[in-house]
């Protein structure tokens, strides 16, 4: 790995007759930081950006990118697809880093080991609150250790202590003492969930932000509530403590309350209260139906019925019936649950970053797994054009890197097209960009995004996926001095 300096001085240093490792040539190179719009070729040695000129450069391996847009590659906040079989879907939709930052993991250290070169994208999570405050609670010490060796996500742990309150100062320092032990491991944070941990008080709840200040890390979080309340207690936690606070889909936590959700978070911003929010471009959500947000007053708090329940594994609508006996099975349902005006102001926002929120991969699981990226610059701001595509691409990768940086460093060499950055590129054609995937079908390959290459290596050729080349690195967060 050459440093980042040594790759820029031997950019100016190389003659224009170099043999670069990949050339992408001919393509409209867009880069947000920059603001670089021009047609370019852009050459790739040992998985850095090492060129980007205006002249032919000559390369072992050629892409011809005329009439495409050569942008960073799409950094995914929000994937609960942790596994190459979701992340193919998001590599068609042009993602190149997909991380699990709202639910975490149960621990890091089992899950970064678990997907060591083994990886289609690039990946990365938090610690789970949710599964943490469950090992740190006495009644399950004894399961905690085995836990704590595991790739188990959150879900699980998260259900079985989801009512249960922490109880004692021995309990909080346990926890204290997990999560900040996830965060050594490499974690990029907290995830944090009072959504669907009603245990968790609101007092618990701002002890964790406490904690996210002391050690200088942030928070991504599922308010609690589907209107006001708890963006509310976010602001107001990040404000009373110092945390950095991200808060995730804000359509499907805010539904009808987002107008005033969003000038809540632009007003918290201008007065330097670190806050983000991101959003995915649909209309119907997707969780488990087991879940906390299906406890009683679930129809009169998101302003749904049965009928406007889809359950994953068939299709089919459901009603009291059906709600009832798969609700004691457990399984995934779509929520058509938003309207598109909710949406299009999202989408229009300058400070709302784009994330999927991918569900892990099955037959028929929400489609945003697969089109999230290509549905906004298809429909929103091709067709729509609430937003300008460096706009859009800006809210795609550069933010989301932005986000991160101080949490992981090397975060700033992604989502940029400069020399010595991360060779993350996505190749798309802004004419005819689409989603593909619909509530019936589930994911499906986006169009027109032929190419995508993560850190120097395709994995998209031509629309079509290269087999058996797994590029992808962690994202590693720095905390206690971790490089």
């Amino acid at each position: 790995m050459f440093p980042i300096r040594a790759l820029t001085l031997l950019a100016c240093l190389l003659p224009l007759s170099a043999q670069y490792d990949l050339v992408i040539a001919n393509g409209r190179v867009m880069d947000p930081e920059s603001g670089l719009d021009a047609i370019r070729n852009v050459g790739v040695t040992n998985g850095k950006i090492a060129a980007i000129s205006a002249r032919p450069l000559k390369g072992t391996k050629t892409i011809d990118a005329k009439n495409h847009v050569v942008a960073p590659g799409f950094i995914d906040l929000h994937s609960h697809g942790i596994t190459n079989a979701a992340n193919e879907y998001q590599a068609h939709d042009g993602v190149t880093t997909a991380l699990e930052l709202e639910s975490g993991v149960t621990s890091l250290k089992a899950y970064l080991k678990s997907r060591e070169g083994k990886a289609l994208l690039n990946y990365g999570a938090t610690i789970s609150h949710a599964a943490a405050r469950v090992m740190a609670m006495k009644e399950f010490a004894a399961e905690a250790a085995k836990w704590a060796e595991t790739t188990e996500v959150a879900r699980g742990l998260r259900e079985r202590g989801r009512d249960l309150l922490l109880k004692t100062e021995e309990e909080y320092s346990q926890l204290a003492f997990l999560m900040e032990r996830g965060l050594k491991e490499g974690a990029l944070g907290l995830g944090v969930m009072p959504a669907y941990v009603p245990g968790a008080t609101r007092s618990e709840v701002f002890k964790v932000y406490q904690m996210a200040a002391r050690w200088k890390v942030p928070i991504y979080t599922h308010v609690r509530g589907r209107g006001e309340e708890g963006v509310q207690e976010a602001v107001a936690n990040a404000a009373g403590t110092g945390a950095s606070v991200h808060v995730v889909h804000l359509n499907s936590s805010t539904r009808s309350a987002i107008p005033a959700m969003m000038e809540m978070i632009a007003g918290a911003r201008k007065r330097g209260i670190d806050v983000t929010t991101e959003a995915y471009p649909y209309t119907a959500g997707s969780t488990f139906l087991e879940s906390a947000l299906f406890d009683e007053g679930w129809q009169q708090l998101m302003g749904i019925s049965y009928s406007d329940l889809q359950w994953q594994a068939t299709g089919e609508r459901l009603t009291k019936e059906t709600f009832d006996k798969y609700r004691a099975t457990g399984g995934v349902v779509i929520l058509h649950s938003m309207k598109p005006e909710w949406i299009k102001l999202a989408m229009a926002s300058p400070f709302v970053i784009i994330a999927s929120d991918t569900m892990p991969y099955a037959p028929g699981a929400h489609p945003r797994g697969g089109g999230t990226f290509s549905k906004v610059l298809g429909e929103y701001v091709r067709e729509m054009k609430v937003a300008t595509l460096m706009e859009a691409l800006r809210r795609m990768t550069l933010m989301p890197a932005q986000r991160l940086e101080a949490i992981a460093p090397q975060l700033k060499n992604k989502g940029r097209i400069k020399v010595g950055a991360d060779a993350d590129i996505t190749v798309f054609d802004p004419a005819t960009v689409k989603d593909t995937g619909t509530y019936q079908t589930g994911p499906r390959f986006a169009l027109g995004i032929p190419h995508v290459i993560v850190n120097g290596l395709p994995i998209v050729v031509d629309g079509k996926t290269v087999p058996n080349v797994f590029p992808g690195k962690p994202i590693a967060g720095n905390y206690g001095g971790k490089d």
